[in-house]
Order: C-alpha cells, then sequence, then structure tokens
C-alpha cells in the first residue's frame, strides 16, 4: 500500500533560499504545500557567505519582501551588521546588505517552516518526476516514494550532479557534507530538457582567534542598522565589526605556484564560472599589474569563531590555500577550519520556461533558483516567492502573476532568464534594469505591496502600515507644493544662513527643495509642519521632488513601450509562415516564445522591423478570426 496516498496541491523540491520562498508562499496562500529536501537540518542554509543583500541584491531582498516573503524578516532577525552601500551615489544604485549569524539565519528560517500551517517538510532525495500526457503529477525519491502532487516546483540549487573540486581532488557532493542528485538531471534530460554545466565556488573558513585583528582596519556598520523588512522595526540583536586586510605580491606568487594544480587551470573543471565573482587564482591571472587584491574578514555568527574572508574563493590545494592565506597581513599564524572549493553542477537553460517560471513543455513543473543559472541567495529567493505564486494560480487555473521590467528587479531577473537565457552564472545588477530610477531599494513597498496584498501574502495589518506610509509621503508632497515662500528680508536672511541661496520671487517649498544645496531638514526651519511627517516620508517625498524630471521622463518611456508588452503573442503562434521574417528571427522566435511583442522585441537578433512584421500579421490574423 502506498504509504502517501494524498495529493498535495504543491510540491517543492529543496529548501535553500529559493525553496523557502516558494514553500511559503504556496502554504501562505492556502495550499496544501510538501517541501522534500535531502538535510531538513539544512534548511535555508548559507552555503557560502554568510550575508543577505549587496548592489542590487538588497533591491531583490525588499520586493520579495514587499509581495509578502521571509527573507528579509530573516535576516532583520538574525544581522550582526548592517550597511547603506553607494549613499554617495544616486537613489537608484543605492543598496543595502547585512552580515548574518550563519547558524541563526538557518535555524529561524527553518522554525518558520515548521511552524508555518499547510506545509509539511520531508527528508527524501527526488530522483525523478512522475509526468503522465505532458503534466507532472508528483516526485519520486531515491527510496521509491512517491509524492504526488498538482505543481511541482524544482528549487535544487547545486546538487544537480554536483561535484566539488580542491585541487586536482574531486568528490560528488551537493555543498560541502550534502549529497548529491545524481539522477534528477539525467531524468530531465530524458524528458528532452536542454541541461548545461555552471560552477561557483567558496572561501575556505579562518578560525577568528588565529587571526591578529588589532592589525587589521575595523569597519563597522551603520548606527543605527537600517533593516531590511518594512514590518521591522528595529535590529535588537549585538552588532559586530568586519575587518579589512589585502592579499599582496608574495601572496600572488605562492598562488602562480599552485596553478598547475588548480582544477580552474588545467582544464578539470568544465563548467563556467561567474564572470563577476572571480576566484582569487582567476584574479592573480587576470589582473597581473594589480598589487593587492581587497579581502573582508566577515564574522560567521556571535556563537562561532569561525570567520568567512569574503573576496578570496578558491579551488586551490589545501597546501596552497595554507600558504596563501599565511601570506595575508594578520592571518599570520591563521588556521582553516574548513578549505574553499569550487562546485560544478547542472542547470536548466533557462529559455525553456514561461514567464512564469513553469515550464513550457511539462505542464505544472516550475524551476527557480540555480537551476535556472542563477547565482546568488536573493536571486533564487526573488523566482521561488514567483514560483509560489504561480504554482498556486496554475493549481487554481487562474493566469499567472507575471512582474514587469518597470515594475521589479525580480521582473528584469526573470524576463531576463527566458528571453535571452543564460552560459555563465546569472547575478543581478542595477545596470540590467532600464527603469532603475523608477525601481529603486526605498519604494519596493510603494511598487509591490498594494499587489501581495492583493494575492493574499500581505497580512492587512502590514498593509494599513503601507497605507499609512503612503498617505504620509502624499501629504509631505501636497504641504511642499501648497506652501509658497516670499521674498521677504527674514526668508532671504535664512535661506542664506542655511547656503541655499535666495529668492527674488515667490517659489514653493517644493521647487526650493529641487535646489542641489536644499535640504528637507533645512526646508522644516521656514515650515515646522515638515516635522510631523517620519524619515521614511521624509526619504520618499525628497527623492521624488528631486529627481521628478528623471522620473517623469523613465515613465514616458513606460508608457510608449506598454502597447508592445500588452500585445500578446498566441502560445502556438507558427512564425514559419509569417513572411518577411528571416529563418534565424523564426528559429528564434519559434525556440524562446516569447508571451509578448514586448518579450520578442527584447531577444537577441530580433530587429524592430522582425517586431513590426509580426506585430502586422497579428492585425492581420485577428481581422480574419473575426469575419
Amino acid at each position: 500500500m502506498d504509504p502517501y496516498p494524498d495529493t498535495s496541491d504543491v510540491i517543492v523540491v529543496g529548501a535553500g533560499h529559493a525553496g523557502c520562498e516558494a514553500a511559503l508562499a504556496a502554504a501562505r496562500l492556502g495550499h496544501q504545500t510538501l517541501v522534500v529536501t535531502v538535510n531538513v537540518d539544512h534548511i535555508g542554509e548559507m552555503s557560502c557567505n554568510p550575508a543577505v543583500g549587496g548592489l542590487a541584491k538588497g533591491h531583490l531582498v525588499r520586493e520579495i519582501d514587499a509581495l509578502g516573503g521571509e527573507m528579509a524578516k530573516n535576516i532583520d532577525a538574525t544581522g550582526i551588521q548592517f550597511r547603506r552601500l553607494n549613499t554617495k551615489k544616486g537613489p537608484a544604485v543605492q543598496s543595502s546588505r547585512a552580515q548574518a549569524d550563519k547558524e541563526q539565519y538557518r535555524l529561524r528560517m527553518k522554525r518558520v517552516l515548521e511552524r508555518q500551517e499547510n506545509l509539511d517538510v520531508k527528508q527524501a532525495m527526488v530522483d525523478a518526476l512522475i509526468v503522465e500526457d505532458g503534466t507532472v503529477k508528483g516526485v519520486i525519491t531515491s527510496i521509491e516514494e512517491r509524492f504526488l502532487g498538482k505543481a511541482v516546483i524544482l528549487t535544487t540549487g547545486t546538487f544537480l550532479k554536483g561535484l566539488i573540486h580542491i585541487g586536482l581532488r574531486n568528490f560528488p557532493a551537493g555543498r560541502m557534507g550534502d549529497p548529491a542528485s545524481n539522477k534528477l538531471s539525467d531524468y530531465l534530460r530524458a524528458l528532452g530538457l536542454g541541461v548545461g554545466r555552471l560552477k561557483t565556488g567558496t572561501t575556505p573558513r579562518l578560525d577568528g582567534r588565529t587571526i591578529d585583528f588589532s592589525r587589521l582596519t575595523p569597519q563597522h556598520g551603520d548606527e543605527p542598522p537600517v533593516p531590511f523588512s518594512f514590518e521591522t522595526q528595529a535590529i535588537m540583536q549585538e552588532q559586530v565589526p568586519c575587518h579589512i586586510t589585502y592579499t599582496n605580491e608574495k601572496t600572488h606568487e605562492i598562488i602562480k605556484t599552485g596553478l598547475d594544480r588548480s582544477p580552474l587551470f588545467t582544464g578539470v573543471i568544465q563548467g563556467v564560472g561567474a564572470r563577476y565573482c572571480p576566484s582569487i587564482e582567476d584574479k592573480v591571472v587576470r589582473f597581473p599589474d594589480k598589487p593587492r587584491h581587497q579581502i573582508f574578514l566577515e564574522p560567521m555568527g556571535l556563537g562561532t569563531t569561525e570567520v568567512y574572508p569574503n573576496g578570496i574563493s578558491t579551488s586551490l590545494p589545501v597546501d596552497v590555500q595554507f600558504k596563501m592565506l599565511r601570506s595575508i597581513e594578520g592571518l599570520e599564524q591563521v588556521e582553516i577550519v574548513r578549505p574553499g572549493y569550487a562546485i560544478e553542477y547542472d542547470y536548466v537553460d533557462p529559455v525553456q520556461i514561461k514567464p512564469s517560471l513553469e515550464c513550457k513543455t511539462i505542464s505544472g513543473l516550475f524551476l527557480a533558483g540555480q537551476i535556472n543559472g542563477t547565482s546568488g541567495y536573493e536571486e533564487a529567493a526573488g523566482q521561488g516567492i514567483m514560483a509560489g505564486i504561480n504554482a498556486v494560480r496554475h493549481v487554481r487555473g487562474d493566469p499567472p502573476m507575471i512582474l514587469g521590467r518597470d515594475q521589479a528587479y525580480i521582473g528584469v531577473m526573470i524576463d531576463d532568464l527566458v528571453t535571452k537565457g543564460t552560459q555563465e552564472p546569472y547575478r543581478m545588477f542595477t545596470s540590467r534594469a532600464e527603469y532603475r530610477l523608477l525601481l529603486r531599494e526605498d519604494n519596493a513597498d510603494l511598487r509591490l505591496r498594494e499587489l501581495g496584498h492583493e494575492i493574499g501574502l500581505v497580512s492587512s495589518e502590514a498593509y494599513e502600515q503601507f497605507e499609512q506610509k503612503r498617505k504620509s509621503v502624499d501629504g509631505l508632497l501636497t504641504l511642499l507644493s501648497d506652501v509658497r515662500l516670499h521674498p521677504k528680508p527674514e526668508v532671504k536672511q535664512t535661506l542664506e544662513d542655511l547656503g541655499i541661496g535666495t529668492i527674488n520671487q515667490p517659489l514653493t517649498l517644493k521647487d526650493l527643495l529641487k535646489r542641489p544645496e536644499a535640504e528637507l531638514k533645512d526646508i522644516a526651519q521656514l515650515e515646522n509642519r515638515i516635522l510631523s511627517f517620519d524619515s521614511q516620508a521624509a526619504r520618499q517625498a525628497t527623492i521624488l521632488v528631486k529627481y521628478d524630471g528623471y522620473i517623469r521622463r523613465q515613465s514616458e518611456q513606460v508608457e510608449r513601450v506598454k502597447y508592445l508588452e500588452g500585445t500578446r503573442i498566441p502560445e502556438d503562434l507558427d512564425y514559419f509562415i509569417i513572411p518577411g521574417l528571416s529563418n534565424e528571427a523564426k528559429e528564434k522566435l519559434s525556440k524562446i516564445r516569447p508571451v509578448s511583442l514586448g518579450q520578442a522585441s527584447r531577444i537577441s537578433g530580433i530587429t524592430p522591423a522582425a517586431v513590426t512584421i509580426i506585430q502586422i500579421y497579428l492585425k492581420k490574423w485577428e481581422h480574419d478570426a473575426k469575419e
């Protein structure tokens, strides 16, 4: 008798950052959800650096939070250093980053999943899917357990045929200490999916008791620390510093002596690594004229002495790692707790999935995270929450929720993946977003909170808090527009004292704030009602006023392309019968299967002329269908 006769609405395979967000979203939307993971003690594990956020990644975390996800709350509850990055640059590229207590981050996320209503967790290795007539029906584990489900989300991370490299020695593993999944990717190939090979890596972990921190430069976090989640009022746990050191020419010479035993430089590693996050040996070879490379020594938690040396990811032999580390200032007596390593793993070419993250050829099968070729906890989590939402919508028979490139970095990322694919680990950058001034970290709630509430992931209490913020911002903007200054002597004198020039004719506070040298706190000396608004409203209003022209310009750009984005293309359109399209265009369009003219226009090699041809054909097709 089958021990698991019940059918779950959603089955999530894997419980990393994508799996956690996918499972929580599905369960919180009221659907029975099952998580199947290799090791339940490693739910929410930070396999690489113990940190959340960073440039552009912080945007993703806040968007996940705005939609009702968990990552921001989890780092707020377990973060031990918070920093705002790029604060001297414009608001579009400012981001947040936080060091996590690695163990506490994992334990809290595990607790959240275990206590979530509608959510069950099982420890097992999934070897195959149950697929009937092109529809997924469940999963089969390595011990022949069969779990039935109406939708399945694969969030396999680096586990698909994972192979760890340390020097010229290698062994199968999903990450250090966990077994690889060696059968599932073969099964996906058998289903007809294109599977490729990628590579990533991590640093050695160091014993902090053997580091001479007195010789290093401390890097403290912000005071007070700024939370990630829009619901967190304050960070309560102890905060600690990181420390900065550098490699040197001796370090680089030691690294060079080990290149003949490097799996990266001897051709042992076949997978493609992240161009934007190279190993230290790759940095030394690619940038031979650079005398040093920066290293951030990041504490891995309040209850451990382990330290993560961010900046020296490596797969060199352990003896070379040891000599390399001991050549660095402050690390002359350092001991390695865990060696650094590279890991190769299989991934699925993401052009084979829809913008909903559902597989094009297998109904009900969703993919999220590194299986789609991305790199990073935040990228994985962003896909995870969308996969969870859309798996539920698939079960309900509702249309998928797809975020546009003008709505969220999550939308930019998914559109990039499904439209262009990737041959290297995909990492989010602010430069990937053409509307980045609209997609700021600070306004993620204004962009997505209402949507999160509508679909059922944002509670009424959290939504009410958001509504108060929105009303506060609108109220401050109204005040700035309504209050006019007149060129009275006392007003002129105050303006000169504040260093923001003078006025010779009446103007509004809003116009005054547009001046580069003007700050809202200074203008408050002329209108004390400004002081009644909180810091969030003040920041929002200041950005909207100072960047008004740029924001309006980007909004106009969005409006101009809305027609293309809104013009849907039938899923079964035969591009080979459309006259005027080149053979290359027909092949690419048939492979990608864009859902709209907008997506078609972003496919590499698809010209504006080709988009116009499709547009004309669709109009003719619609006209003929009506007659």
